[in-house]
């Protein structure tokens, strides 16, 4: 029963509140209060902060979330391997990928990775902004830039160049910049990540290095409808190469301001805190390590 506690706990700081757990986890609010009570009970601390609005992790909350999922790891990994044998895998995995990223390349990657691994199901997130991974219960993210959380693990990727690209559409009427002040005077489309606007674009290695602010009338948090709106010729876009590569290839976008190239930016798999992780986990994570490596070459 401690154990079917504890997993409630975590569905609980997941979903944000004891009535949609008990929605999820098919129990009344009653019963889900009573069996969060019971695990306080058992440790004899505060778990949650609660108000009529909003739950908040205490620290022995906070706690118990990175130990309880090592555990219910550990204990799901050992249930598969005595159920299906150690070489077959099966369970869920959670995984999430910038929007335009995860429509894409990921999505096809996790389809080549089920029909090998029929018993392993993938709930795929995408989200261009910021991520509560232990608190979503992520198993693995993608994610572009520097990482600031000390306390995740990370898998180094190929570093990605962003490319300044527009439609031929838009170029034919607009004309192309020749250099990065030119884009003053273009319509850029901007992307929104969570309150941050991406408008301004760092182009250029070494003595032409240049940071300008740019503007235009279409800002998005969706990645794929940013680069949607490049194709269609509303202005000029500054994405990942992994996004707009095919575009580039088949003509469907030009790159501008190749000599101003902005220096590649990090790119890495994210992993929540904690020693192990499932076979399926593992193997997921190998399988896009090996998909977004090829996708470089």
């Amino acid at each position: 029963m401690l154990l079917d506690n504890i997993a409630l706990f975590l569905i609980i700081v997941e979903k944000g509140s004891l009535s949609a757990a008990g929605r999820e986890a098919g129990l009344s609010p009653t019963t889900v209060s009573e069996r969060l009570a019971a695990l306080e009970a058992h440790y004899g601390v505060a778990l949650l902060n609660r108000t009529t609005r909003a739950i908040s992790l205490t620290e022995e909350g906070r706690t118990l979330v990175i130990g309880a999922k090592q555990v219910l790891v550990e204990v799901e990994d050992l249930d598969s391997r005595i159920r299906f044998g150690a070489k077959r895998l099966s369970g869920p995995v959670r995984v999430s990928a910038p929007s335009d990223l995860g429509r894409n390349l990921v999505s096809d990657a996790i389809s080549k990775f089920l029909a090998q691994y029929p018993d392993v199901s993938v709930e795929l997130l995408l989200a261009d902004g910021y991520v509560d991974i232990v608190g979503q219960g992520i198993d693995i993210a993608i994610r572009f830039g520097e990482i600031t959380d000390s306390t995740l693990r990370l898998r180094r990727l190929p570093a990605t160049r962003r490319v300044v690209c527009a439609a031929p559409g838009y170029v034919e009427a607009h004309g192309a910049p020749k250099t990065p002040v030119d884009l003053k005077a273009h319509n850029c489309l901007l992307m929104r990540f969570g309150g941050n606007l991406d408008n301004v674009w760092r182009l250029g290695i070494g003595e032409i290095k240049q940071i300008l602010t740019v503007r235009g009338n279409r800002v998005s948090n969706d990645g794929a409808l940013v680069r949607k709106w490049a194709l269609e010729g509303h202005g000029i876009i500054m994405k990942s190469e992994l996004d707009v590569g095919p575009d580039l290839k088949a003509g469907r976008l030009i790159e501008l301001l190749a000599a101003y190239a902005a220096p590649p930016s990090p790119m890495q798999l994210l992993f929540p805190p904690g020693r192990n992780q499932p076979r399926r986990v593992r193997a997921l994570a190998d399988h896009l390590t090996a998909r977004l490596e090829a996708a470089k070459a």
